[in-house]
């Protein structure tokens, strides 16, 4: 190699060297001093693309967990709220029981309803007055509550009606009552049957209440029926009656119409007279839905007095029940959601714990590059000082 001032090539390899090194020590003490590995998407593109996305995964399902506190916390609220009205309901059964003994006075009755309606009072302003976060709990209107990880196939909503809560609807029912009513029974000639007629609105439903016939001016036959009974089972249940049979009083069930047909004796001329009839077309309430409450307010229920505590008495229990079962559907919500609380907080952990692996600084390694790059620079620095005093050699054949 001939000795030549214009370039000094060694000094240029030396300072290449001494640059990448100085690159390598910065990007080493920036990891150091962040924490971080990936500083820049140059430093790793494709680990920071990852890493970002678990970022915004464990974001959001870290507020998902808050989410779901909070939705526990109102369904709780409610809970409480309901279990001061089952109390409630409960001083009004001895209230109910006492007004329906003869030996009180009708002053010691009056006293009685002054407290009664002071419960109804305060069970409608519990359901009023009680919120959460300045939100009415009971006005039964559906309640979303979001879990999400923040993907569109990661999210679910929970959907709750926690139902309302009036001296209108005390409880919720698994049913939608109406009544329901016999058609006009029509007149027979002798030796043809009088006939009465009911059917539903949709063949599913069933009925409840009270069946009540009489044949003529005779005496009128009951039958008392349980909820759930379809119009087939009560067919099966009339003519399986001992009391309407020795009426003359007979059923059928049409399958294709979905109709019970009532029919009285054949023999003489007479009328059916369906007088004492309550039924009510039961409807199962759909999924995600509530059925109304007993209602206080209609005539019977409203005031407490000798003649109506009996039926007072048997609603209460009715009411206390359906508030049982509102009790029921939100502890089973308050258990979703927990379990989805806990999902999230474990899949939050994961996550957080995949981002930390890929964009986390390796210390101990960082700490030996640190060693490494320092070594380098300073005999890097050395060896373009020599570069330098070489070419100066050259001096010294000039001389």
């Amino acid at each position: 190699m001939s000795l030549g001032v214009l370039n000094n090539i060694s000094a240029l390899y030396t300072l290449n060297s001494l640059n990448t090194t100085q690159a390598s020590l910065s990007k080493t003490l920036q990891q150091l001093s962040s924490g971080s590995r990936i500083n820049s998407g140059a430093d790793d593109a494709a680990g920071l693309a990852v890493a970002d996305g678990l970022t915004a995964n464990s974001t959001a399902l870290a507020q998902s967990t808050r989410n779901a506190s909070d939705a526990i916390g109102l369904l709780q609220t409610a809970d409480g709220a309901l279990s001061q009205v089952t109390s409630l309901l409960t001083r009004a059964v001895t209230l109910a029981t006492q007004a329906s003994n003869s030996t009180l006075t009708t002053s010691q009755v009056s006293s009685a309803n002054q407290e009664y309606q002071n419960i109804l009072t305060q069970i409608a302003d519990i359901g009023t007055s009680t919120n959460f976060n300045g939100n009415t709990i009971f006005n039964g209107s559906t309640k979303t509550f979001v879990v999400s990880d923040g993907t569109t196939a990661g999210t679910i909503s929970y959907s709750d009606i926690v139902g309302a809560l009036s001296q209108s609807s005390i409880g919720t029912s698994d049913t939608t009552k109406t009544a329901l009513a016999l058609s006009t029974p029509t007149a027979s000639a002798a030796g043809t049957a009088s006939t009465t007629k009911v059917s539903l609105a949709t063949a599913t439903d069933t009925v409840s209440g009270t069946l009540s016939v009489a044949v003529g001016t005779g005496t009128a036959v009951s039958l008392q029926v349980a909820a759930g009974t379809s119009l087939s089972d009560l067919a099966t249940q009339i003519n399986a009656n001992a009391d309407f049979t020795a009426a003359g009083v007979t059923a059928s069930y049409d399958t294709t119409t979905k109709a019970l047909t009532l029919s009285g004796p054949a023999t003489a001329a007479s009328t059916l007279d369906t007088t004492g009839t309550a039924l009510t077309e039961d409807a199962p309430v759909a999924a995600g839905q509530v059925g109304a409450g007993v209602d206080f307010t209609t005539a019977t229920l409203k005031t407490l007095t000798s003649a109506s505590a009996q039926t007072i008495l048997t609603t209460l229990g009715t009411a206390i029940s359906g508030v049982a079962l509102q009790r029921g559907s939100i502890g089973a919500d308050i258990n979703q959601l927990s379990s989805a609380q806990q999902v999230a907080a474990t899949e939050q952990t994961n996550l957080t714990a995949a981002q930390n692996n890929i964009s986390a600084t390796d210390y101990g390694q960082a700490a030996s590059d640190l060693s490494k790059y320092q070594v380098l620079s300073q005999t890097g620095i050395s060896a373009l000082a020599q570069a330098n005093s070489v070419q100066q050699e050259v001096l010294k054949l000039l001389q």
